[in-house]
């Protein structure tokens, strides 16, 4: 399978922290959790998630807030905005592509082109392994929950949605 620029961005970022390159690629596509699950032989739970939100600081640009939950989990905007300390909008895809180098369904939690405000789910704490996006929407890498707040320096906060 032909493999991105942005893929090999999350492969570096590995690298660079000192992990495995467990990259894989799925040629049926890992574009949502239940897609991802299928195709590892996971369950969804076990899918790290990154939603990108806009996070709005007054006075300055809007940034990149990438919080990476279960997959089993939709994020509450207002909680987890609440823990960053900034207010959470809606990103579309063109926005998420620009700020982060990653194509929606393949938002990695690493290997960003700017570092975003990262905030990880704590119900992924409870999990190992977790499989995360690799940076397309056909390409996963397997970690635990201790490396991705590693490697990404993510706080860590209760953000599922009800």
């Amino acid at each position: 399978m032909n493999e991105t620029g942005s893929v090999a961005r999350v492969r570096a970022a590995l690298a660079a922290a000192g992990e495995a390159d467990t990259i894989i690629a799925y040629p049926d596509g890992t574009r949502t959790a239940a897609d991802a699950a299928a195709a590892i032989g996971c369950d969804v739970a076990q899918i790290a998630k990154s939603i990108v939100f806009r996070a709005e600081i007054p006075g300055q640009p809007a940034r990149a807030a990438v919080i990476v939950t279960s997959g089993a989990n939709r994020v509450d905007p207002a909680r987890a905005g609440a823990a960053l300390g900034v207010r959470l909008a809606r990103a579309d895809a063109d926005w998420v592509r620009e700020m982060t180098g990653f194509a929606v369904g393949g938002v990695a939690p690493i290997g960003h082109l700017a570092p975003p405000l990262i905030l990880l789910d704590e119900a992924l704490l409870a999990l190992d392994p977790v499989f995360a996006a690799a940076g397309s929407p056909s390409h996963v890498f397997r970690t635990s929950a201790a490396a991705l707040l590693r490697m990404t320096g993510a706080k860590t906060a209760a953000v599922a949605a009800g």
